[in-house]
C-alpha cells in the first residue's frame, strides 16, 4: 500500500479528514483537481462572508445618524469589495495547503478515478501537471462535494453572462442594477442580501409557500417582512415556467396562483438547489449505490464497498461544510477502531443575511409531526437590553421544548449575530440537557445571548423580562 488513508477531494470535509488521519498516525494523501479548501473555502462558505461583511458595513454607514455619527459621503468601490473576497479566499486555501504540510500530508494533484482493488479500489490520477498516477491505501474517502444544480430544459443554466450560479455571483465586474433569484434558500438569500444592499433591485423566486422554507415558519414571516423592508421583493409559490435571455437581461416566466407572470432584470442568479459530484469516479464498476446524485451510506459512511467511504455533500443533505467536518473526523475515527464522535449530533444551519438566521434540531411543526407535545418559549429582541444599545433590534428567539421530559428539540434565532449564538444552543441539544440546565445557566449580561435564556424561561412562563 502506498498509503494508509487515501482522500478524495480537499474541501471541509475532505482536508479535515485528511488532518485527523494524520494525528492518528495514519500515512494520508489527498487528491485534488481545483484548489485547496473545495467550494466552502474558495467559491462558498468564506467569500461571501466577506462580501455580506462589505455590504453590512455599507448599510450601517447609512444609519449612523441613529448613532450620533456622521460621514461625508457614502460610496463603494465594487471591484475592491469583490477582490477583498477573494483575498480572503486566497488566504484561508493557503493556510489548508500549510496544515497538509504540517502534517505530512501528501497531496496529489489532479482528478481521480476509481479501480477495483483490495483492501480498497485503487486510485488512478490523471495528474495536473501531466501524466497519470495510481495509488492504493488500506481505506478511501470520497469527499467530491457537490454543484449547483441546473435545470436547462427551462433555461436554468448558468453561462457567465446573464445567467449566474454563486461562483459567477462571486466575480461580478459590476453591480447589477437589477436581479432575479431563484430560489429562497440560504445561497439565494445571502447573495439577494448582499446585491441589494450595494443597491440593485432584486427579486427573489420561491417554488414553495415560503421563502426559508426548511426554517422555522415564524422565523420564515419574520425573515420576508425584514427584507422586504430593506426592498426586496418575491413571488413565493411561483413556478419558473421559462428563463429567455438577451443581450440586455434576461426575462423570465413563471407562474403563481394559477396565473401567468413575466419578470425582466439585468441578471438572474440561480439557486435551486446542488448535486452531488459522483460522476466518472467509477462507482457504477464497484456497485457504489448512488440515489437522487447522492451516494447513499451506513452509520460510518461506509458505501457497502469494501474500504471506501464517503463524506459530505456527495453523501447527502444537509449540504454544510461543518457537517462534511463532522463526519470526516466521524469515519477517521470509526477507521482507527476508536469510538467516535456521534455521526448524527445535531447539525445547526446558518443563513447569513441582515437580519441572520440560524436554527438547529426540529421546527414546532415538525415537533408536532413527529408526536411531540411541546412547550414553545419566545423572546424578542426589541426587549432586549444589548439589542437596543446596539440598535439591533430586529427578530426573536424561539425555543422548542419536549413537554414530557424538558429535553430541548430545536432553537430557531432570527436577528443580529444569532449565527454566533446557535452554537450555545447545539451544545446543550448535544449533552442533552434539559430545561433545568439552560434555566439554571448564569448568562454573561448585558449580552445578545441572554436572549436564550429568555427564550428558554418563557417556555416554562418564567421569562423575567416579557
Amino acid at each position: 500500500m502506498d498509503f494508509d488513508v487515501i482522500v478524495i477531494g480537499g474541501g471541509p470535509g475532505g482536508y479535515v479528514a485528511a488532518i485527523r488521519a494524520a494525528q492518528l498516525g495514519f500515512k494520508t494523501a489527498v487528491v485534488e483537481r481545483e484548489a485547496l479548501g473545495g467550494i466552502c473555502l474558495n467559491w462558498g462558505c468564506i467569500p461571501t462572508k466577506a462580501l455580506l461583511k462589505s455590504a453590512e458595513l455599507y448599510e450601517q454607514l447609512g444609519h449612523l445618524d441613529a448613532y450620533g455619527l456622521s460621514v461625508t459621503g457614502r460610496a463603494y468601490d465594487f471591484d475592491k469589495v469583490v477582490q477583498r473576497s477573494r483575498g480572503v479566499a486566497k488566504t484561508l486555501t493557503g493556510g489548508v495547503g500549510f496544515l497538509m504540510k504540517k502534517n505530512k500530508i501528501e497531496v496529489i494533484e489532479g482528478t481521480a478515478k476509481l479501480e477495483k482493488g483490495s483492501p480498497a479500489p485503487k486510485v488512478v490520477v490523471a495528474l495536473k501537471a501531466g501524466g497519470s498516477r495510481t495509488v492504493q491505501a488500506k481505506h478511501v474517502i470520497l469527499a467530491t462535494g457537490a454543484r449547483a444544480r441546473a435545470i436547462p430544459q427551462i433555461g436554468l443554466e448558468p453561462d457567465g453572462d446573464r445567467v449566474w450560479s454563486y461562483r459567477e455571483a462571486l466575480l461580478p465586474s459590476s453591480n447589477p442594477k437589477s436581479l432575479i433569484v431563484i430560489g429562497s434558500g440560504a445561497i439565494g438569500i445571502e447573495f439577494a442580501s448582499f446585491f441589494r444592499a450595494l443597491g440593485s433591485e432584486v427579486t427573489v423566486i420561491e417554488a414553495l409557500d415560503r421563502i426559508l422554507p426548511v426554517e422555522d415558519e415564524e422565523v420564515s414571516k419574520a425573515a420576508h417582512k425584514s427584507f422586504e423592508k430593506r426592498g426586496m421583493k418575491f413571488r413565493v409559490g411561483a413556478t419558473v415556467k421559462k428563463l429567455s435571455k438577451s443581450k440586455t437581461g434576461v426575462t423570465i416566466d413563471l407562474e403563481a396562483g394559477g396565473k401567468a407572470e413575466s419578470l425582466q432584470a439585468d441578471v438572474a442568479i440561480v439557486a435551486v438547489g446542488i448535486v452531488g459530484n459522483v460522476e466518472d469516479l467509477g462507482l457504477e464498476a464497484l456497485g457504489v449505490k448512488v440515489e437522487k446524485t447522492h451516494i447513499v451510506v451506513d452509520e460510518h459512511c461506509g458505501t457497502g464497498v469494501a474500504g471506501l467511504y464517503a463524506i459530505g455533500d456527495v453523501a447527502g443533505p444537509p449540504w454544510l461544510a461543518h457537517k462534511a467536518s463532522h463526519e470526516g473526523i466521524h469515519t477517521v475515527e470509526h477507521i482507527a477502531g476508536l469510538k467516535p464522535t456521534g455521526l448524527h449530533s445535531p447539525v445547526p444551519g446558518c443563513t447569513y443575511a441582515t437580519p441572520q438566521v440560524a436554527s438547529v434540531g426540529l421546527t414546532e411543526a415538525n415537533a408536532k409531526a413527529a408526536g411531540y407535545e411541546v412547550k414553545v418559549g419566545r423572546y424578542p429582541f426589541k426587549n432586549h437590553g444589548k439589542n437596543i444599545a446596539s440598535g439591533e433590534t430586529d427578530g426573536f428567539v424561539k425555543t422548542v421544548f419536549d413537554a414530557k421530559t424538558g429535553a430541548l428539540l430545536g432553537a430557531h434565532m432570527i436577528g443580529a449575530e444569532v449565527t454566533e449564538m446557535i452554537q450555545g444552543f447545539t451544545i446543550a441539544m448535544t449533552m442533552e440537557a434539559t430545561e433545568a440546565e439552560l434555566m439554571a445557566t448564569c448568562f454573561p449580561h448585558p449580552t445578545m445571548s441572554e436572549a436564550m435564556h429568555e427564550a428558554t424561561l418563557d417556555a416554562y412562563g418564567r421569562a423575567i423580562h416579557i
